[in-house]
């Protein structure tokens, strides 16, 4: 099989963009940065308020994906064996055997996964990063592609456990729905009045085609300048006042990728300037940590990337 071409890439993501827009109403840049996570084989966190559509846009995309969805909804009593799965004694067999547990899908929804034990968080962990999961000392691959779409609600905070560090980091992409505007709310309402367009969503595109894909953007071509503009901005976020803790090399990486899968959802072969300055508060702003100070100030950390990202010059072509 060939690998798709750029063109095909193109074509490819602007077919899912319209199939989730039969359900989602006025948010094509959020879809777009989602396809890009999925490409990059990264993780989305979804920071929200409840009745967004977060969940409804997560089963949109695996539908259009023809993928396996699971939707986990993250409770205090929640354990690790409830996400990854467990073995259970056959009697009639007289042997143990596994019973999947909804991480073994293709799509999974993390629903307010703050609210879950740090313990039951950690289970995710090896799954977000590794691609695998261990129960009962085996491990098990999981399917691809793979893809967790969380969310947790930024305003409560009774009855939450804050993600770690090491967790934040694992997810590719901080993202919002925001609330829609007046004339897509309306909208919203004349589409689900009377029946619901999800349940005959079809897909788009199979597995193996996005697998495909995921390979076929890492050939996108990264110049010289586009990449060290890449590394000024994440270690500029390190050296920035009011930041106690900078971007890692993760977030640089996942920078560069994120260039590569938005040039060819583009329809280019060629990373700009332009697509690494659009990326990089989606891809860095949940990896720093600002002074206690600074947020006193009334400073949040979207104002500080926009500083860096400001701070930074842009490559220009020779």
């Amino acid at each position: 099989m060939n690998p798709p071409t750029i063109d095909e890439i193109k074509s490819t993501g602007s077919a899912i963009r319209e199939n989730v827009g039969k359900v989602i109403v006025g948010k094509n840049d959020v879809v777009d940065l989602a396809l890009v996570a999925l490409l990059c084989e990264g993780h989305i966190l979804f920071e929200d308020i409840p009745g967004i559509g977060k969940t409804t846009m997560a089963k949109a995309l695996a539908r259009s994906l023809n993928c396996a969805f699971r939707r986990i909804q993250f409770t205090p009593d929640l354990l690790p064996s409830d996400v990854t799965g467990l073995s259970v004694y056959n009697q009639k067999t007289q042997e143990f055997e596994y019973r999947p547990g909804p991480l073994m899908a293709q799509i999974v929804l993390a629903d307010e996964i703050n609210r879950a034990t740090p313990r039951t968080q950690s289970a995710l962990l090896e799954a977000m990063q590794e691609r695998q999961i261990t129960v009962d000392g085996a491990t098990k691959l999981l399917p691809r592609p793979f893809l967790v779409l969380a969310t947790q609600n930024p305003i409560e905070l009774e009855g939450t456990f804050p993600l770690p560090e090491a967790q934040i980091d694992r997810f590719f992409m901080r993202l919002a729905l925001g609330y829609p505007s007046e004339a897509e709310e309306s909208a919203i309402l004349l589409r689900f009045a009377r029946d619901e367009p999800l349940e005959t969503l079809s897909a788009v595109v199979d597995a193996d085609a996005i697998t495909a894909m995921q390979r076929a953007v890492r050939t996108v071509r990264v110049e010289a300048s586009v990449r060290e503009y890449v590394i000024a901005i994440a270690r500029a976020t390190r050296v920035h006042a009011s930041v106690e803790l900078g971007a890692s090399p993760r977030g640089s990486l996942y920078l560069y990728r994120a260039a590569q899968a938005f040039a060819a959802l583009n329809g280019r072969k060629f990373v700009l300037p332009d697509d690494v300055k659009y990326l990089a508060p989606f891809v860095l702003t949940h990896r720093l940590i600002i002074s206690a100070q600074t947020r006193l100030r009334g400073r949040d950390v979207n104002q500080i990337i926009k500083e860096v990202i400001e701070s930074v010059p842009v490559p220009v072509e020779q």
